[in-house]
């Protein structure tokens, strides 16, 4: 996968570049248009003693960081001893790891099943793990992207019984390590959070009781608590402004609006089963997913009333939209499959099937440029990349076995 990213994906990036010269892409790193990195076109010219020529090639330009062009660079490491030359290559070699890693994105997957945040490749290899509370469901990033902050429910579902977790793990994103929790005290089974942006504090959804709590994560502890006044709290949203907070009432097939200024709380009908939701970007709409309804219902954010419902496949579970607002894309439950609807004719405009025999796709988040739509499916521990242009699945790639993979999420 490096290579084909190295010669087309990354063109431009110094990363992309070092890859492509150790693969021996030396026609990607001569179609570079930009300044090259110099640790990677050396690595070329090591590696095939080419110093020669480099010289005023698209990429064969060093940066700023190199005193001296590229092919000189490489000539002089050509020019020393052979063993000198075998540990500069190592070092370089170690730098176009390095430059290249740092280039490509990184998912960060949530292992609901293993209990840890994995961090992989934007192509799914595995890079690192940070253990968590028992069995996270949601996750949410700082407003900085520094921290992950995943809701520790304690159990796989919410049809199963038990006391739960109650626990907000705080994951350090660039040191890939967990440095802390929030103690939710008497609130258990977390479930849905959101960030208030202006703030930096967290709404934790929690079904036991049914609750939503706003949390301080630099004092790690809860600020205030609402009753939702529904049944089997689950995901929840915040407006941009700040102002309302949504909750999907699982069991009583309705939405809690709270104004977080005054608290005062309505409860809006929607499908059976509501679900994942996503706030539109002006704050004016919010979709809910009816998993047993086969629909998504639109709340009206100023009216706090459902003033469109979108009919969809059945068992839509999670939603995203994409950056222009045009379509909302979700995941479905037990047919498998990613689809989206266009967000101003309320109609379905694509669907791609997930070829699983069985298990459930539980999840739904979009790449930064809204192009890839990323499920998994936690029952065969398979993570499924969908390019909505081409309808297609662009790839896949499986966890370890038993780690039941949920959200899957671009780093920030």
């Amino acid at each position: 996968g490096f290579k084909e990213r190295a010669g087309r994906g990354l063109t431009g990036d110094n990363g992309g570049a070092a890859f492509a010269a150790l693969e021996g892409e030396s026609a990607a790193v001569e179609s570079k248009t930009g300044k090259g990195d110099c640790a990677g076109v050396a690595v070329e010219a090591v590696l095939f003693e080419k110093a020669n020529g480099l010289v005023g090639r698209g990429g064969g330009e060093a940066d700023g960081n190199c005193e001296e062009k590229s092919g000189k660079h490489a000539d002089t490491i050509l020019s020393q001893p052979k063993w000198s030359r075998l540990w500069r290559m190592r070092l370089l070699l170690l730098l176009v790891l390095v430059f290249a890693h740092s280039a490509s994105g990184e998912l960060l997957v949530l292992h609901k099943g293993h209990s840890s945040l994995g961090f992989y490749t934007d192509q799914g290899t595995w890079i690192a793990s940070a253990p968590v509370r028992a069995h996270p469901h949601e996750m949410v990033f700082s407003t900085d992207g520094r921290y992950a902050y995943t809701t520790d429910n304690g159990t796989m579902r919410i049809e199963q019984a038990g006391t739960g977790g109650n626990t907000v793990s705080i994951i350090d994103l660039k040191e890939r390590r967990t440095v802390g929790e929030i103690s939710l005290g008497e609130f258990r089974r977390p479930h849905g959070i959101d960030i208030i942006r202006a703030t930096g504090q967290l709404l934790v959804s929690t079904e036991l009781p049914d609750r939503l709590l706003l949390l301080d994560p630099v004092k790690r502890q809860v600020v205030r608590t609402w009753a939702t006044e529904g049944k089997t709290a689950h995901m929840v949203v915040a407006t941009p402004d700040g102002r309302y907070a949504f909750i999907s009432n699982s069991t009583t097939a309705n939405v809690s609006a709270i104004d977080l200024q005054t608290g005062k709380v309505k409860l809006i009908p929607t499908g059976a089963r509501p679900e994942g939701s996503v706030v539109s970007k002006d704050g004016k709409r919010v979709y809910v997913c009816n998993r047993d309804a086969a629909h998504i219902s639109v709340i009206d954010t100023a009216t706090l009333a459902v003033t469109q419902t979108i009919k969809t496949s059945p068992g839509p579970v999670r939603i995203a939209i994409t950056p222009d607002q045009r379509y909302v894309v979700y995941g479905l439950l037990d047919e498998r499959g990613v689809e989206w609807a266009d967000t101003r004719t309320g109609k379905v405009a694509g669907r791609v099937d997930l070829p699983a025999a069985l298990g459930q796709i539980v999840s739904l988040h979009l790449s930064h440029d809204g192009k890839t739509a990323y499920a998994a499916n936690e029952n065969l521990d398979t993570v499924y990349a969908v390019s909505l242009a081409a309808k297609k699945i662009a790839h896949s790639f499986k966890t370890a076995k038993g780690y039941s993979p949920d959200p899957v999420v671009p780093k920030p």
